[in-house]
């Protein structure tokens, strides 16, 4: 049994994630701004989950959660940074707003749960942080979430630097990358400006919740460094690096 903190848990992966973890005997502390719709996820679980409003772009919401956490259970072994948001516009046409609201709610937020979580993982010598990021964050599939992909690279980047710092002095804390594509939520309808209809080909490659929480589960249960939710992903995306300029412009010509 661990206890698990899960950031964006009022629904979608994050909801689905707690369920699954709920059901096989884990602890787990939801978190999210919408009280009505995490507590509903926090009484279906039982077992003991509690539900901690909290915004994460505050960094003492986020602190404040994990004191919560190990108050309730005293101690945290794995803390989930879920939540995010998308935004709808191209390159050309982002304001500064759309810009600092992608940093805030998808590479602030997540930092701010790093560093309230893994100096208690230090002092416990052991522990494991998840940042859910997207597969667009490595390839550019879908350039209408340009400032979303760019701001889930920042928080590439910052995971596998994490990583680095403690590899060394702290084999037992493990840092995990976990890469979705397209998934059957409601994140689309909360993107900021709203999100084209998505043709039937591609709305058919979706994958439910239960299948990429699923990837988290089995990333708690042996860690890696980094996981893509389909198996389809990691070949796209070395694919994507093998020869940038030819995938791009086979893209482009396939519009």
């Amino acid at each position: 049994m661990s206890v698990i903190v899960i950031t964006g848990a009022s629904s979608g992966i994050g909801a689905t994630l707690a369920r699954q973890l709920g059901r096989r005997g884990d602890r787990v502390v939801l978190a999210a701004r919408r009280e009505t719709e995490l507590q509903r996820v926090a009484d279906e679980i039982g077992n003991g989950a509690i539900a901690v409003v909290t915004d994460v772009a505050r960094r003492h919401d986020v602190n404040a959660l994990r004191d919560r956490a190990i108050d309730a259970f005293g101690a945290i072994d794995v803390w989930v940074n879920n939540a995010g948001r998308g935004v709808s516009k191209n390159v050309l046409d982002l304001t500064d707003e759309d810009v600092d609201e992608m940093m805030t709610v998808n590479v602030k937020s997540a930092l701010y749960g790093m560093q309230a979580a893994v100096p208690h993982f230090i002092e416990r010598k052991r522990g494991h942080v998840i940042n859910v990021s997207s597969f667009l964050s490595r390839v550019p599939m879908a350039t209408i979430r340009a400032a979303y992909s760019a701001s889930k690279a920042a928080l590439n980047s910052l995971t596998a630097n994490l990583r680095m710092d403690l590899a060394a002095a702290y084999p037992d804390i493990h840092v995990t990358l976990v890469m979705p594509g397209l998934v059957a939520t409601d994140f689309a309808k909360h993107a900021k400006h709203g999100t084209p209809a998505l043709s039937p080909a591609v709305a058919a490659t979706a994958q439910s919740a239960d299948e990429v929480a699923l990837v988290v589960v089995n990333a708690i249960d042996q860690p890696v460094a980094e996981a893509y939710t389909s198996a389809q992903l990691a070949p796209l995306a070395r694919r994507y690096f093998e020869d940038v300029g030819a995938f791009e412009r086979s893209m482009a010509l396939s519009r």
